[in-house]
């Protein structure tokens, strides 16, 4: 066995949020269990000696009816003599099982008890007695006898005899053992300490398969922090319960989640540019390494080729560098939008872009919550893609209509349309159809619409058919996004076509 290696892990054991959760435990409960002893020791302590009072009490309250009545019981007659008056209080006492009691008659005899569990005649009971003088109270005291500590109250006694010559004064003694009375609360509180332990050790099995089982998550976000990296973002935490630990499992996941959404759109962008810059930045060096420096019209011809390959890169850098951003949360703005305003702006920014056959299919009187900025982006990119597609006197139509809480924003032209097979593929970075072979563009449009349209909570839904033109279609939530129904989101209403405005 490896001691080097045994001895940190015991402490890292010790260390451990289980050890320090169990002992805080343990500790609350062994605190709680030790006032309830205490308490209960102290109380039942309080009550033994109240018991042992009362008893005492009543034995010379006894006797103070006894003198105070002065008629010997027995006989009938009075007492002639403080000796009869304590022999006769003797004889009749029924004493408790740990109880005795003396009559001492001052220069007289002693008078005990015929049932003496202890023997209460010492000389430390009979210095007591001897000492108190004739008007003194009772006095109590703690004197050790046979049966080890005993309580023991003296009360005088001073009678009148009919002979003169008769002691008129005595002492009454009772005495009380209390180590037996005692011993049942030392026998309580050996049991209750007994339980204690037993409880604790109760308390530590049963608190440390619940602290194992609410703290597993714990090494679970261990093992996935550990196992975390940079080639490999896949990890995530399994989530149980409701609870706290439960919600920083999930806190954990939404984390890796955004890291791993970030890391994939850098890696993409870097794929990506590194993939569409190398064709123009190849270009530029080709066509600069067969520079003729000493021709001016070669120079001028090479100059304006290498300027327009730059101007495509940076449109190209601009459209990357967009859809990396499209992740982000400030992507958006999102403010109250009026639809109707919205699409007569977008309208009179792309009436100038060729001789087209303007039409407004619909427009929607509404108020949205969105990015006004982005949506005319999309929508420009949308019309751009229409106008490059057609021909002069073809149809670009734009709308705007609300659909079971959705916003619909559309374009649609009637150009060569889109293959099946394509349709896919055309939101893809970089993916083209095959109609669109040859027509300039970096390829991104499409994306960055999509890109925009997911940011708002929506999606982009494309209707085309070759020879008979293509429909694209923003469908948005008018405020926050709504939770999709069973199956999936609701499909898009086919377009309104009957209600068009012609734009000159």
């Amino acid at each position: 066995m490896n001691l080097r290696r045994l001895v940190p892990a015991r402490r890292r054991l010790l260390r451990s949020v289980r050890a320090k959760v169990l002992t805080a435990v343990l500790a609350a409960a062994g605190l709680g269990l030790l006032v309830t002893g205490t308490v209960s020791v102290l109380l039942q302590r309080g009550s033994t000696e109240e018991r042992v009072d009362v008893s005492v009490r009543q034995e010379i309250d006894e006797l103070r009816a006894f003198a105070a009545n002065g008629v010997d019981p027995q006989t009938g007659r009075p007492f002639a003599t403080v000796a009869d008056l304590l022999r006769t209080k003797i004889e009749s006492d029924v004493s408790d099982a740990h109880e005795t009691a003396l009559g001492i008659v001052v220069d007289g005899p002693t008078y005990a008890s015929a049932v003496r569990p202890f023997d209460l005649n010492t000389p430390a009971v009979r210095a007591l007695a001897t000492g108190l003088a004739a008007d003194s109270p009772a006095r109590t005291t703690v004197v050790d006898t046979n049966v080890g500590r005993t309580q023991v109250t003296a009360v005088p006694v001073t009678f009148t005899p009919l002979d003169p010559t008769q002691p008129a004064r005595g002492v009454y003694v009772v005495g009380h053992a209390l180590e037996p009375e005692f011993a049942v609360v030392t026998d309580n509180a050996r049991n209750f300490a007994i339980t204690a332990v037993g409880a604790l050790l109760l308390v530590a099995a049963v608190g440390y398969l619940v602290i194992v089982r609410l703290l597993r998550p714990l090494d679970h976000l261990h093992d996935a922090a550990t196992g975390v990296g940079v080639e490999d973002l896949s990890h995530r935490v399994p989530v149980h319960g409701d609870d706290d630990v439960a919600d920083l499992a999930r806190g954990f996941n939404g984390m890796l989640e955004r890291l791993e959404t970030s890391f994939e759109a850098q890696r993409q962008f870097l794929d990506d540019a590194g993939h569409e810059l190398r064709t123009p930045l190849t270009i530029v060096q080709g066509h600069l390494e067969l520079l003729d420096v000493a021709d001016p019209r070669d120079v001028a011809d090479t100059r304006d080729l290498v300027l327009d390959e730059l101007a495509r890169m940076t449109r190209l850098v601009d459209d990357l560098t967009l859809l990396a951003k499209a992740r982000r949360p400030d992507f958006v703005t999102l403010a109250p939008v009026e639809v109707g305003q919205l699409l007569d702006d977008v309208l009179d920014k792309v009436v100038p872009l060729g001789p087209r056959q303007w039409r407004v299919d619909e427009r929607a009187e509404a108020c949205a919550t969105a990015d006004a900025q982005r949506l005319t982006q999309a929508l420009l990119q949308l019309v751009s893609n229409a106008v490059k597609f057609t021909s002069p006197g073809d149809l670009v139509a734009l709308g705007s209509a609300v659909r079971g809480g959705d916003l619909l924003l559309w374009v649609r032209d009637s150009g060569p349309g889109i293959e099946a097979a394509d349709l896919d593929r055309i939101f893809e970075r970089f993916g083209r159809a095959a109609t669109g072979r040859g027509v300039e563009g970096s390829g991104l449009g499409l994306s960055i619409v999509t890109a925009i349209a997911e940011a708002h909570g929506g999606r982009v839904d494309v209707h085309s058919a070759p020879g008979v033109g293509s429909s694209f279609v923003l469908v948005l939530p008018l405020g926050p996004r709504p939770v999709d129904p069973p199956g999936g989101p609701a499909p898009t209403q086919p377009l309104p076509v009957s209600t068009t405005q012609e734009v000159p």
